[in-house]
């Protein structure tokens, strides 16, 4: 097949989706055929199985019996997300491909942009590399084991737990398999390099700017493959939106044979336009080239602090950050198996609902969510996935130190990312916790001196040691939801922050459960968070009252809602279902946001909109009713059945109406404001023998078997 010439770039990976697998890939040819960098897609064409397979990594190896998958896939689609247990263990992946020639001089690579929890890869039966860490993209050089004729990739991935890899704990489905993204790689023997923890081995960054000139420094990382000493010129180009340079720089290379290195090139850029999160998002392209190959990355001009009392400040002016957690992209039957398309499609969400923040939780997300950041203006706490449990031994450290670096250096030059999250929740109070904090964040500093460290503390008091080791700090709260938790969040928020005046904080979560087939007016006066009954209108008030008392607080940087979407926690056994996480605004499959949703949306979007509450309490008993909207115009008027019931001033983002008269049988109601309309149906019966708004009995189904019983894959 032709061989399609992409230049390498996080922000074109939507564009590289399209690149067809290949059967048939000419590495070869005439020396001079493919001089640039060439990047192919190899999600389609693999082979699957689930379990041991004793020596599947050979070339012989007769798969025909496993199933044809395409990627992303992961083997827990059916059971990671029904409660009880899941399959937790190896699932191996093969595939080949035919190589017509090798070039002379150049080399091949393979790049996973995430592979869970372990890899170990063969070609052609011979291992070129192992990887621990399942969320970061990580490559390994096949040169030496390729050869012209057919080729055989193999790859076992595992997810069993294990001392030395993070994450250990969390409160979600760890998805195994070769849930993301596989390319072919091919660059000239001097070519940026790629041996570079899966970053692009171009980092651009600002030392200096105001609204006269930006000075930009671009480390570059370059590598010589060749026989032969060369000399030759790097050249750095910035390009703004249109396409058009607005600075390049030049400056001679010497690169011995088989030898790598890294060299810094300034620029200036006149009269430089900023990076304004919503409200301008504007993006530049940094564009290294050495010989034949060349990287792209993208370049967002803007400055960030964090104070204590005026909270987050983008370009020296206050910026509040609100938003949500958003924990992948996740979909039912398919775990973290999902396309880019389905990424941009929540990120898409969390525009319309108006966040200015967002946390990407627990761990690395996909490039594509960073991406959709940049043009849309989100800033981004990103994360290592250390979460719940951590290990005392030198392993384990060492593992959540290269996931770290991993996720710093490939996420660089995002202009999106603000922080750094060395973590969630570390249970134990032990000194190793405290003493691993300690050393990640020496290992951020290294990597990224521009951006601050964070982490988001639970269970302990504010001042425990864990709570003092970031730049700053996020808590997860939940005061009105798990009964532990006495009080409410604002007279908290402002007891710490009477208490640690020069501590920059924020909520880091706060939630509650909310599952669309529960409904009841009024609410119960008290939740019961692991039991079966978690009614829409429950989460709704907790989140009014929560919102209420946070909106206000200029010194908390960031009030993040858990979570955006409802999300696969297999060992949950609650509301609705098991096997669910159901504290989401939106349901897991995406199908309906619920009215809390509707709440921030009213609280934080400038579009103009109204949503009438309630609407999945669609059958009623009572002759007279309440009808509320939420909604971020100033009055609004009601008709029910095409009677007008008069216009309401709208209270704090809320307009009601109280004894609105219900006929029997189907009722329209309308509400309007000068921008925007919404309507719902509802339907009058007759009384039941327990009384107005009955709450059924419900009761959640049992675990369902054991992980080993159920099918394989998506």
């Amino acid at each position: 097949m032709k061989v399609i010439d992409l230049r390498y770039c996080h922000s074109t990976r939507i564009l590289l989706g399209l690149v067809l697998a290949v059967l048939l890939w000419p590495v070869a040819g005439r020396a001079d055929d493919s001089p640039t960098r060439t990047v192919i897609s190899l999600d389609a064409g693999w082979m699957f199985y689930r379990g041991v397979a004793e020596n599947a990594q050979d070339p012989g190896f007769d798969d025909r019996e496993w199933t044809a998958v395409t990627l992303p896939h992961t083997f827990n689609g059916a059971d990671g997300e029904d409660g009880g247990s899941y399959f937790r263990g190896p699932g191996w992946y093969r595939r080949t491909m035919v190589v017509k020639q090798l070039v002379p001089g150049r080399r091949v690579w393979l790049q996973f942009d995430g592979a869970a929890l372990t890899t170990q890869v063969w070609v052609n039966g011979r291992k070129v590399g192992d990887h621990e860490g399942g969320y970061a993209g990580f490559r390994f050089d096949i040169t030496a084991a390729l050869h012209a004729g057919r080729n055989t990739i193999a790859v076992c991935t595992d997810n069993t737990p294990s001392r030395s890899v993070t994450p250990l704990g969390g409160d979600f489905t760890v998805f195994g398999g070769l849930y993301r993204h596989v390319w072919l790689i091919e660059v000239p023997g001097v070519h940026i390099d790629l041996a570079d923890l899966g970053g692009p081995g171009v980092y651009a960054t600002a030392s200096r700017l105001d609204a006269r000139r930006a000075t930009v420094e671009v480390r570059v990382r370059v590598r010589n493959d060749g026989p032969g000493e060369e000399r030759l010129p790097l050249n750095v180009r910035v390009r703004d939106r249109g396409g058009h340079v607005v600075s390049s720089a030049q400056r001679m290379i010497h690169l011995p044979a088989n030898m790598g290195t890294s060299t810094t090139i300034g620029l200036s850029i006149d009269r430089p336009h900023l990076w304004q999160g919503r409200s301008d998002p504007y993006v530049y392209a940094v564009t290294a080239e050495i010989g034949a190959d060349a990287v792209e990355v993208p370049l967002g001009l803007r400055t960030i602090a964090f104070d204590p009392r005026r909270g987050f400040l983008l370009n020296g002016r206050s910026y509040p950050l609100h938003g949500v957690n958003l924990f992948h992209s996740g979909r039912p039957g398919k775990g973290l198996a999902v396309t880019d398309p389905e990424v941009a499609q929540d990120m898409q969400t969390l525009d319309e609902l108006g966040v200015t923040g967002v946390r990407l939780a627990h761990f690395q997300h996909p490039q594509t969510a960073y991406d959709e950041a940049d043009r849309r203006g989100l800033a981004v706490w990103t994360e290592l996935g250390l979460n719940g449990v951590s290990d005392p031994g030198e392993g384990f450290s060492r593992n959540a130190a290269q996931q770290l670096r991993e996720l710093i250096r490939q996420n660089y030059n995002h202009p999106s990312v603000v922080l750094w999250g060395l973590g969630n929740e570390v249970y134990a109070t032990t000194p190793d916790v405290t003493s691993l904090l300690q050393a990640l964040q020496a290992v951020a500093h290294e990597e990224d001196s521009s951006r601050p460290t964070v982490y988001a503390h639970c269970c302990q008091a504010d001042d425990h040691d864990k709570a003092m080791v970031t730049d700053v700090i996020g808590f997860n709260r939940y005061f009105g939801w798990y009964p532990g938790q006495q009080g409410t969040i604002g007279t908290w928020a402002q007891g710490y922050h009477a208490q640690h005046p020069t501590r920059a904080f924020a909520v880091s979560e706060y939630g509650a459960g909310a599952s669309i087939l529960h409904q009841q007016l009024s609410p119960p006066e008290v939740n019961v968070p692991g039991g079966g009954w978690h009614p829409e209108q429950a989460q709704t008030r907790y989140h009014i009252a929560n919102w209420r008392d946070l909106k206000d607080l200029a010194y908390v940087w960031g009030k993040f809602v858990w979570v955006a979407f409802d999300l696969a926690s297999d060992g949950r056994h609650e509301g609705d279902r098991p096997g669910i996480n159901d504290k989401g605004l939106v349901t897991y499959d995406r199908s309906v946001r619920k009215d809390a949703f509707h709440w921030y949306r009213a609280n934080w979007s400038a579009a103009p909109m109204i949503h009438l509450t309630d609407r999945r309490l669609a059958r009623r008993t009572e002759a007279q009713t309440t009808v509320r909207a939420f909604t971020n115009e100033a009055e609004a008027t009601l008709t029910v059945n095409g009677r007008s019931l008069g216009r309401a001033k709208v209270t704090d983002r809320v307009v009601q109406w109280q004894g609105v008269p219900l006929q029997q049988g189907e009722n329209v109601i309308v509400v309007r404001t000068a921008h925007a309309l919404d309507e719902m149906r509802v339907m009058r019966i007759g009384p039941s023998a327990l009384g107005v708004s009955e709450v059924p009995q419900t009761t959640i189904p049992p675990a369902p078997a054991q992980a080993d019983t159920k099918p394989p894959g998506q």
